[in-house]
């Protein structure tokens, strides 16, 4: 078929995303994507350690970040998304604003981290107390629930895998069952729950644990391609997810008990979770 009449492909906006050495959900990523709109992929170079706090900060130095955007700016990409949780976090919020900031120096152009885009979710949402599931150790998962709770956000409940590596072979059976016991073991009702890590493939639980918990869940992929696209006033794809699509919000929050504070289990005990 001839079709030089068409003139090509159609124009396309681009997010230039920065991404740790060992992200492996590219394509996870895509899915929430306009047709309008390209992704153009760099990461931060290898570094031999396990996912870990150190990992967290080796790969969110801005020397790396900076060099990262660097690799960048010949695509003219309209805004730039750090796709990482724990490297966005480990800082708290102060290290995330100052991320943004060397990502904006190095190729002026908006940017925004996972973790910034956790709490700008959170405030679109109306919610002040979340639950979390992550694949990280204690200390990483401790860390996040520092990071909210900077922002003001209480964490009603945590569940956590203790992985240090392969977290992109979680298979969604085990994000579902994180999921409620995040959720229905705390001690309070959450307004919301956050699925941690943008190497934790998420996309196609996130409906179902919606009508199952009555709460909005959000993930880390999601939140990250949701704060880039509003950057480009356009929105993200996500058929049935409430942060995407008003339409589906659920109603009134599970029903809880009041706030006691953490009930932790005894492995979390055991290692002195504060």
């Amino acid at each position: 078929m001839d079709v030089s009449f068409l003139g090509g492909p159609s124009p396309q906006r681009g997010v230039g995303v920065v991404a740790p050495f060992d992200f492996a959900l590219d394509r996870e990523l895509w899915r929430w994507v306009p047709d309008e709109v390209s992704l153009h992929v760099t990461r931060t170079p290898y570094v031999p350690v396990e996912v870990s706090l150190d990992l967290a900060r080796l790969v969110s130095e801005h020397e790396t970040l900076g060099d990262a955007v660097r690799t960048l700016i010949a695509i003219a990409p309209e805004v730039v998304a750090y796709a990482c949780t724990s490297g966005s976090f480990v800082g708290g919020i102060a290290g995330e604003r100052a991320m943004c900031e060397a990502m904006t120096r190095a190729g002026a152009v908006p940017s925004v981290t996972t973790s910034g885009a956790l709490l700008e979710a959170l405030t679109e949402l109306g919610v002040r107390r979340v639950a979390l599931v992550t694949p990280y150790t204690v200390s990483v998962t401790r860390a996040l629930e520092r990071y909210v709770a900077q922002a003001g956000v209480t964490v009603t409940g945590r569940a956590y895998m203790g992985l240090t590596r392969h977290i992109w072979n979680v298979r969604y059976r085990e994000v579902v069952e994180m999921a409620r016991r995040a959720v229905r073991d705390g001690p309070g009702p959450a307004q919301a729950l956050f699925l941690s890590c943008t190497n934790l493939p998420t996309y196609d639980v996130i409906p179902q644990l919606e009508a199952e918990l009555r709460i909005p869940v959000i993930s880390a992929n999601q939140v990250t391609m949701w704060a880039a696209l509003r950057r480009l006033g356009t929105r993200a794809v996500g058929p049935y997810q409430a942060l995407i699509d008003p339409a589906a919000r659920p109603g009134p929050v599970l029903p809880g008990l009041p706030d006691a504070g953490p009930v932790l289990p005894e492995e979390e005990q055991q290692e002195g979770w504060t």
